[in-house]
């Protein structure tokens, strides 16, 4: 299917602000699950130097630089059509029979490169117990697994709509059962990454989302599965990602997929304001 977005983020200081470096990450992916048909970027005020760059997770980065002018907005628009191509998300098979049960252990060569990506960080024994349960109920099958725990997180947890802020911590969604879909995408990570799997938080559009009033972006999570590579599941809709889904950025730390961040100085106070339209072609 083709999908068309238009996305606004408008940040409004009360009194004159100077803008320091930005990173935008508004470009969708252009891979072999969706291709990049038009993409335009509109940035007022305008930087004196916009620098195109992969990070370090491979995601289309802008990193502008701004006149030591102060503003009182910022606003960054873009506008794209994306065609999505995976109608079928398990169009793979594992590159090996080992890689079939959880807790599941990466090759020597492969585990070393997607080692942050396992690790389990903060999270709580109660995480690894919630997964170890999730992986009981599914035989310990990987896939099954997979899909089973984004099914539980679906079917056991409220979902609320938190329009701005950070991620909650995997612990804290755990003992609520409550969050919003960036809450839900890292508690499924921690979850997978207690099972030994890659797992990263993915920032994007997704068709109910983008079309809800209001609309707004949508997270889930990516594990890395050899045979498969990068793969999303999405915890707040019960499902494995196909085509209804368009990814944008992927990292280890959420904030290092936030479609906008950067800094400003000056004692002033700010206000987000977004606005996505998003339309669907079959």
């Amino acid at each position: 299917m083709k999908i068309a977005v238009e996305h606004s983020t408008v940040y409004r200081y009360d009194r004159p602000a100077v803008l320091g470096p930005h990173d935008i990450r508004l470009r969708p992916r252009d891979d072999g699950g969706q291709r990049l048909l038009d993409y335009e970027l509109r940035i007022d005020p305008p930087p004196v130097m916009l620098a195109a760059c992969f990070d370090q997770d491979g995601n289309h980065t802008k990193r502008a630089w701004f006149e030591a002018l102060a503003t009182t907005a910022l606003e960054v628009r873009s506008r794209f059509t994306v065609e999505t191509l995976r109608a079928n998300p398990f169009d793979y098979l594992l590159a090996d029979s080992a890689l079939l049960r959880v807790p599941l252990r990466y090759s020597e060569r492969l585990g070393c490169v997607l080692a942050p990506y396992t690790a389990r960080g903060g999270s709580s024994e109660t995480v690894a117990e919630f997964a170890r349960a999730a992986a009981g109920r599914a035989g310990w099958s990987t896939v099954a697994f997979l899909t089973g725990l984004a099914a539980e997180i679906y079917g056991s947890f409220q979902a609320v709509l938190r329009p701005h802020g950070q991620p909650l911590p995997a612990t804290e969604t755990l003992r609520e059962r409550t969050g919003s879909c960036r809450d839900f995408a890292v508690l499924f990570a921690e979850a997978c990454r207690a099972m030994g799997l890659a797992a990263r938080f993915v920032s994007g559009y997704e068709r109910n989302a983008a079309c809800a009033e209001p609309a707004y972006m949508h997270a889930w999570a990516e594990v890395y599965l050899p045979g498969g590579g990068w793969r999303g599941f999405d915890p707040s809709r019960a499902m494995a990602v196909a085509d209804s889904h368009v990814a944008v950025a992927a990292a280890l730390d959420p904030e290092m997929a936030a479609p906008v961040a950067g800094a400003y100085s000056g004692a002033v106070r700010s206000e987000l304001e977004t606005s996505i339209r998003m339309t669907v072609e079959e």
